[in-house]
């Protein structure tokens, strides 16, 4: 989901937990897995958010990977490198490399028409497979407060008559496609059900059999439903925030549980679209898919898909828009990024090209402030593109 939206709702590797009270001291001689161990302590230590996990990979291995705080509040559970958390929209970059290995595979064309493909849309034929892919489509972007559902409610939960009502909501577009940037949870809900045409195969299965499996993640490291509770983290929300105080506004109530340690707790859900915000997963297996990105080969790509995945796309009129097929372009090119946020958490993944280092951050607070954290974490990392401390 878009978070901007959301956040109304509510070598060697380095690789550490901690449970709150531990604090790594921060100094000028320290070693850069030093200071993200600092840095995650310390983001705890302040009540940013119950629970964070940071990974950092570069072509090669891993160079930190390290947790702080606690995956359940009241049964004072901590928080590990492994625990599952909900990646929401960072899910939209896995579904786009998805979508980049049916056009790969010759089976699908980066230009086709969507209603070629979904001729039950309400839109008409200049909306291309690319468009979807650059946010440059000119679909409207509903707030998707409400499209969610319980996990007692997911095996009878009908996906495609659930983007069909939603289409129906919102049956024209706001511009005409490609002439400027401008996001939408259904552009990528849409490329999930191109996967399934194309593919012949619901959405979750080919991305567990086609992404996460090349990337040796098993089911019980990455999924679309949450593979294990006991080692599945909790949602929160702090009970003094705005998203708190908006709450009975925006979210049914049958989604909130109570507080625990000042912190709200966020029922489980699931997204009504898999392909716009369903991946559960940890910072851990998230930076697989990092690693493979800035590996000498992809498992998921060969090399000239792989680098027009990572290409900024231009509107009609040619003028550069801040988006790649499938990645945000951030600070002028400096990064490529996706973030995800919604129910009790909130994440981000980036990409550093020219330094060959990726880097992920989740943590189980709905406002905690993802962009800081990177900004200030990775910067000790980007000049290291090995495995090492």
């Amino acid at each position: 989901m878009r978070p901007s939206v959301l956040s109304l709702f509510l070598g060697a590797a380095a690789c550490t937990s901690a449970t709150p009270g531990g604090h790594a001291a921060m100094n000028a001689g320290a070693s850069p897995a030093e200071r993200a161990r600092a840095r995650l302590d310390a983001a705890v230590a302040r009540g940013d958010a119950p629970g964070v996990q940071y990974v950092v990979v570069g072509p090669s291995g891993v160079l930190f990977d390290g947790a702080a705080g606690w995956a359940d509040l009241a049964g004072r559970r901590p928080l590990e490198p492994g625990t599952t958390m909900m990646a929401y929209s960072m899910t939209k970059t896995f579904t786009a490399a998805a979508v980049l290995q049916l056009v790969e595979q010759g089976r699908l064309g980066l230009d086709a028409p969507v209603r070629s493909l979904l001729p039950e849309i309400p839109y008409d034929g200049r909306l291309t497979v690319r468009h979807l892919l650059s946010q440059t489509s000119g679909i409207p972007n509903p707030i998707p407060l409400r499209w969610v559902h319980l996990p007692e409610a997911h095996a009878a939960h009908d996906e495609r008559a659930m983007l069909a009502r939603r289409l129906a909501e919102s049956p024209a577009l706001r511009f005409a496609p490609g002439e400027r940037y401008a996001y939408s949870n259904l552009s990528s809900w849409l490329l999930g059900r191109i996967v399934e045409e194309v593919s012949g195969q619901r959405y979750p299965d080919y991305v567990r059999a086609n992404l996460l499996a090349r990337l040796g993640l098993t089911p019980e490291e990455a999924a679309f439903t949450i593979p294990d509770r006991a080692r599945h983290a909790k949602g929160y929300l702090p009970r003094w925030s705005f998203m708190n105080l908006a709450r009975p506004f925006l979210v049914d109530g049958e989604f909130i549980g109570e507080y625990e340690d000042g912190w709200l707790h966020v029922k489980d859900n699931y997204l009504d679209g898999a392909a716009f915000g369903g991946l559960v997963a940890s910072a851990r297996a998230v930076g697989r898919f990092l690693q493979d990105q800035l590996a000498e080969e992809s498992a998921l790509l060969g090399p000239e898909w792989r680098r027009r995945f990572l290409e900024q796309q231009r509107a009609n009129d040619g003028k550069p828009v801040e988006m790649t097929l499938g990645w945000h372009v951030g600070r002028g090119g400096a990064f490529l990024f996706k973030e995800g946020g919604g129910a009790g958490f909130h994440a981000e993944l980036r990409l550093y090209p020219a330094a060959r280092v990726g880097t992920v951050v989740i943590a189980n607070s709905g406002t905690f402030d993802v962009k800081r954290f990177l900004d200030e974490a990775d910067r000790p990392f980007l000049g290291e593109g090995r495995a090492g401390p």
